[in-house]
Order: structure tokens, then C-alpha cells, then sequence
């Protein structure tokens, strides 16, 4: 299969004052939409005291307002720093020994690309924590209110690392496999960075399983499990089932740019869900041994 030629680019306008258009990329837009709509599936779960019960929503609507912005700066800020810390840190290093401006800013331009989910995961973890403190609010039952609206902005995210081309599988003979070169790639680089050989389309089977699969998971563990009653149940649940798709998903995605070799055949994307995933299981442990916190706990 060929890689379908869709422009990065949604639109662009400009230039403006001799410093080039503005460019709207579909990279950007995932990010909004991700955040939207999380907001609105949040929002949706803050209002609905039927699946909280014995409990209430840890936060009201004015609240969730307040920690969206937050979050949102914890996925910009995370994603980006953790992605120069596990997979470039020579954009660390550029800092300080940069030769030109350039150079020395490099890692903090997020339009060149480079974002990791686990830094985000990390950003975001730190915002809700920081929130919870200072509003005397049940932290785990604040995760549990942000867990299942992370697989919306998974499943965009995954789209938009396909329609850059990036992010791609590994080499296989499968019939679906697919060549990522198309006149975008050639016209950016050069040549096309994956080859000419067929690949497994790894990002479109990450918003599959990260994306759609983890949501209707989480959502059927809220609405039918009701297991909102049990704060730290429905972010184990996220936590140990992203940790699997990710862990699993990393057998067919090829492995970044000088980290092909790590030890016994990890991935750095393995390597940094293992602890997702055992910290996933010991919150759905400890949420099964406990009751349903009631409203006045």
C-alpha cells in the first residue's frame, strides 16, 4: 500500500512582515481537539452524581475549568522536556553549548516536532497533583475523573503522527504493509526517512487500541462498573491497559533514531510503560480490597 499524500498543513495564511505564513497543522489541531473534547467528557462526568455514587465529583464545573488550563500546560510542558530527556537530550545540551541562537532554543521549538506521552503523562500527573493540594481535593478521585478522557487525545494524536509520517512500524510482507514516501516527504527532506519498503502502519493501530479500545474500556469501567465509587480503580485501569498496548504495539513500531539496540530487546517505549503498568496494577489492588467511599469521607 502507498502512503496517501496529505499535506501536514490544514491551511496557512500570511507571510506577515517579511516572517513567513502561518501554518495550522493538523499536529496542532489534534492537540486542541484532544483537549476540547476531553474537556467536555470531564465536564460531562463532573455533572453526573449517579456514577460517583456512595461519592460525589470531586470537583464542580468552575473547577474542572480552572485544572483544564493546567493540565494543558502539564502536556505542552511534559511532552516536550520528556521527550528531550528520553529520546534527545543533546537539545539539553544545546542550551548551554549551542552555537547560535538556533541552536540554544532548539527545545522549545515545538513546531519542529518531538513530543513524548510519557512526559506528558508526567506533566499532567504533576498538574492534577499540584491542583488536588491546593483544593483539598481526593487526588485519586481526581485522576479518576481525568483518566477516561486521555484515550480522545491519544486517538488524534495517533492520527496526526500518520499524517506526518512519522512515528512509523517496522518492515513487514503483511498485505496492509505500507510505504511511507510520498511528494510531502520528498519535498521536506529529500527522500523519504522510512525507505521504500512496506511497514506496518503503527500509528493508525495505536489509535486503535490506545485510542478507541482504551476508551470504551474506561467508559464501560465508569458507566456499567460504576467504579468511580472506588477512587485510583478506572487510572489503574488506564494505566495498566496503556501500559499493555503501548508494551505490545512496541514490537511492530520501529524503535527511535539510535535506540535499536537497548537491553534484552526493550524499547524505550516499553521500558518507560513498566512502571505504568505495575503502578496501574497496585492501584486496581488496592481500590478492589477497599469499599466505595461514600460522599462525607
Amino acid at each position: 500500500m502507498q502512503f496517501p499524500d496529505i499535506d501536514p498543513v490544514w491551511f496557512q495564511i500570511g507571510p506577515f512582515f517579511g516572517l513567513g505564513p502561518l501554518e495550522i497543522r493538523w499536529y496542532a489541531l489534534a492537540y486542541v481537539a484532544g483537549i476540547v473534547l476531553g474537556w467536555w467528557y470531564a465536564n460531562r462526568l463532573a455533572r453526573n452524581e449517579a456514577v460517583w455514587k456512595p461519592g460525589k465529583p470531586p470537583v464542580t464545573t468552575v473547577q474542572l475549568d480552572d485544572l483544564v488550563l493546567w493540565i494543558t500546560l502539564g502536556i505542552i510542558l511534559g511532552g516536550r522536556l520528556g521527550y528531550a530527556l528520553f529520546y534527545k537530550p543533546s537539545l539539553y545540551a544545546g542550551l548551554v553549548v549551542g552555537s547560535d541562537w538556533g541552536e540554544r532554543l532548539a527545545l522549545f521549538r515545538l513546531w519542529d516536532g518531538g513530543m513524548s506521552f510519557h512526559g506528558g503523562l508526567i506533566g499532567v500527573t504533576l498538574a492534577i497533583v499540584w491542583f488536588a493540594r491546593k483544593n483539598r481535593i481526593r487526588l485519586l478521585s481526581l485522576g479518576d475523573l481525568v483518566a477516561p478522557v486521555v484515550p480522545l487525545g491519544l486517538f488524534f494524536g495517533r492520527i496526526a503522527n500518520f499524517i506526518n509520517g512519522e512515528l512509523w512500524g517496522r518492515p513487514t510482507d503483511a498485505p496492509w504493509g505500507m510505504v511511507f514516501c510520498n511528494d510531502t516527504l520528498l519535498n521536506l527532506y529529500g527522500h523519504c526517512p522510512a525507505g521504500l519498503v512496506p511497514r506496518h502502519p503503527s500509528q493508525l493501530y495505536e489509535a486503535a487500541l490506545e485510542g478507541v479500545a482504551l476508551a470504551v474500556i474506561l467508559a464501560l469501567a465508569v458507566f456499567k462498573g460504576r467504579l468511580l465509587a472506588k477512587p485510583g480503580y478506572v487510572t489503574g485501569i488506564f494505566l495498566l491497559g496503556y501500559g499493555l498496548a503501548r508494551a505490545s504495539l512496541e514490537t511492530v513500531r520501529q524503535p527511535d533514531f539510535g535506540m535499536e539496540n537497548l537491553p534484552l530487546g526493550l524499547t524505550m517505549g516499553m521500558m518507560l510503560s513498566i512502571p505504568m503498568m505495575l503502578i496501574g496494577a497496585w492501584l486496581i489492588w488496592r481500590a478492589r480490597s477497599r469499599p466505595p467511599v461514600a460522599a462525607e469521607d
